[in-house]
């Protein structure tokens, strides 16, 4: 009887674990896939601009070589990618527009939103909602862009045996800013991110293709000149506000001034 009752608590015990790791992994899935329902939509959009704009052979276009790779590194599959590219030359196909709105939100945060839209009456009234809603303003096209400096992004992999001090040196020809590398110690990987000035985007590309160093992300992001602090208090109302804006599928990346 003793052991019976022993033998239950074991079990319940493992019963209890395991349903919360299936709770655990249901939860992941389910961030996962919102997350992709979110993502993959904006790449797509980027990738038919690419090459609607380039044209839709990667090796002839630069542009639309990159947005792949972005697209590939979220883990986007190859039909949907192909689906984006094809969109490009339907004759049908809506026509696609990148813009980037301005405002404050909650609290004065300061907002630059970019945008890729095939419907800029649509995407400029929901935009402005959403800074109203939260008290916030909308404000013209140019009010903020002093505020913010926008540089080219590279995430790249170091080759092994690559020095970083020796590839900082010769990239400073090509317009290095700085050369950022990050350890994550759960996963036991490093991250390492090139930045330059966003008018030297094409010159740094190359000089990395050219090293064989393999490009993971690459992209145009806008960095505040000054910060800004907020509570705690305040940043539940700043979070939301962010969320909503990120679950627009027109809104492709949000700027802020936030610390």
């Amino acid at each position: 009887m003793i052991y019976y009752l022993c033998t239950l608590k074991i079990k319940n015990l493992k019963f209890y674990i395991m349903g919360r790791a299936f709770e655990y992994r249901k939860a992941a899935k389910l961030k996962r896939w919102g997350h992709m329902s979110r993502v993959f939509p904006k790449l797509g959009k980027l990738i038919t601009i690419a090459a609607k704009e380039g044209g839709p052979d990667p090796d002839m276009n630069p542009k639309l070589r990159q947005a792949i790779q972005n697209a590939k590194a979220e883990n986007m599959p190859k039909d949907n990618i192909d689906a984006a590219i094809k969109r490009a030359t339907d004759k049908d196909a809506a026509n696609l527009v990148e813009i980037t709105y301005e405002g404050k939100g909650p609290f004065g945060i300061q907002c630059m939103v970019e945008c890729a839209t095939d419907n800029t009456t649509r995407t400029v009234a929901n935009v402005k909602s959403y800074f109203n809603k939260c008290g916030g303003s909308f404000l013209p096209i140019g009010s903020l862009e002093f505020m913010f400096t926008r540089k080219a992004v590279f995430e790249i992999e170091m080759p092994a045996g690559m020095d970083k001090d020796e590839l900082e040196l010769e990239l400073i020809d090509y317009g290095l800013d700085e050369i950022v590398s990050e350890t994550d110690e759960e996963e036991g990987t490093t991250t390492t991110t090139v930045y330059t000035a966003w008018t030297d985007y094409g010159t740094m590309h190359d000089a990395l293709e050219e090293r064989k160093i393999n490009i993971v992300k690459a992209n145009l992001q806008r960095f505040p000149n000054q910060t800004v602090s907020f509570t705690d208090e305040q940043m539940v109302e700043i979070e939301k506000f962010l969320d909503k804006l990120d679950e627009d599928e027109d809104i492709q990346a949000v700027y802020t001034n936030m610390e």
